[in-house]
């Protein structure tokens, strides 16, 4: 469906046409920054924009997010100044990649995928750097045991790629997955295979109670709520209140009924004096993980910020820990690969919290290498089809 006011149908050799998305591209590249990515930038500046259609925004998208996965093959000028040629050498850049990616060496790519600071925090491996410039794919998630069902309702998927996830589809077509009857009806969810791990990995069971202390928008714990057969006790806590209200709206269309949602600051004061048989703190992050489908944050994180993330998660951790009852698991994930947030925290969690102790994964054994410790888990784009996460898991002391 096109936008209103579409213009006439564009030539596929039109000169006129790609100029006019190359400006749009630039507008919004010239108004991105840390403080307003690029994907919201996009948004905003599509919405103002008369005469695009919907193919033609998708393009501008294409071009803006090309600018972002290509600028370390930049010049200085061409990533800053004159941002049209910079366009016009991402996408030649872009098209390369896609005729013949191994144009492209693993040296090359280990060096201009990322900012040269990311090396002190993150081992940059051919399969990763490989992956980042690649187009990332798109996930969904089944009602749990529902997932052949849907499958052959809805076009263009094809079954997930680990044990882990029994319930996940890649879906490879092009229509607009939110206006679908079996989206509307809550038959499945938009959700990143890493993602969906983190949930069968803390594995709750019907009837048990379980926090999901950094809730967001909800999609871990909708998937949570639908391991446990929308039984048991499940509370839902964030400090944004806009967000608590969209998982709200989300949690209507998936039928989840089995949570309570109330706000947390991340404080010593918890939202609630329930003691818990288990606590995900999926907590924010840097977003390193995520680098192949958010090309813009590779140059807008900087290291002072995995540093104060990384306080910011152990603080979490220790916080939420009292919320465990006696035997309860406690389940850490993050979308980042930068030390300081994984391995670092971890290890600064269990110096400090001797009353907890590591709790083994349930890994399945197609993700064995993943797993360098039983507690432990390592999911890496290139290796792992998903974004890049970090699990750990602890039980309270009884």
């Amino acid at each position: 469906m096109s936008l209103p006011n579409e213009p006439r149908r564009r030539r596929a050799d039109d000169p006129e046409w790609d100029a006019r998305l190359r400006r749009v591209a630039v507008k919004v590249l010239r108004l991105c920054d840390r403080e307003h990515p690029a994907d919201a930038v996009l948004r905003g500046v599509l919405a103002e924009e008369r005469g695009l259609s919907r193919s033609e925004g998708g393009e501008v998208a294409q071009m803006v997010f090309n600018f972002h996965r290509w600028r370390g093959w930049l010049g200085d000028d061409q990533a800053t100044a004159d941002l049209d040629s910079g366009v016009r050498e991402a996408n030649r850049l872009e098209a390369r990649h896609s005729r013949s990616p191994s144009s492209f060496t693993d040296e090359e790519l280990i060096q201009r995928s990322v900012p040269p600071w990311v090396v002190s925090e993150v081992e940059v491996t051919p399969s990763w750097a490989r992956s980042l410039q690649s187009p990332p794919r798109l996930w969904l998630r089944a009602r749990h045991g529902k997932r052949d069902a849907l499958a052959r309702t809805l076009y263009d998927v094809v079954p997930g790629a680990t044990q882990l996830c029994p319930d996940a589809l890649e879906y490879q077509g092009q229509t607009d997955l939110h206006r679908t009857p079996e989206f509307q009806s809550g038959e499945f969810e938009i959700q990143d295979l890493s993602s969906q791990a983190v949930g069968h990995l803390c594995a709750p069971a019907p009837g048990e109670s379980w926090w999901d202390a950094c809730a967001g928008e909800g999609g871990k714990t909708l998937h949570l709520s639908d391991l446990m057969g929308n039984k048991g006790m499940l509370w839902a806590s964030d400090r944004a209140s806009w967000r608590l209200k969209k998982l709200k709206q989300r949690a209507a269309r998936a039928r989840v009924f089995n949570y309570r949602a109330a706000p947390w600051e991340g404080g010593v004061r918890l939202p609630t004096k329930t003691l818990f048989h288990g606590v995900l703190v999926d907590a924010p992050c840097s977003g390193i993980g995520t680098w192949q489908r958010n090309p813009h944050a590779r140059w807008s994180t900087l290291p002072a910020d995995v540093q104060e993330l990384a306080a910011i998660q152990l603080q979490l951790l220790c916080n939420a820990a009292a919320a465990l009852r006696p035997g309860g698991r406690l389940v850490y994930s993050v979308c980042t690969l930068a030390r300081a947030e994984t391995t670092g925290v971890a290890s600064a969690f269990e110096a400090r919290m001797p009353g907890m102790r590591p709790s083994n994964l349930p890994v399945t054994l197609d993700l064995a290498a993943a797993s360098p410790a039983p507690h432990q888990l390592w999911l890496r784009p290139g290796d792992f089809p998903g974004n890049g996460m970090f699990v750990s898991a602890w039980v309270k002391a009884s």
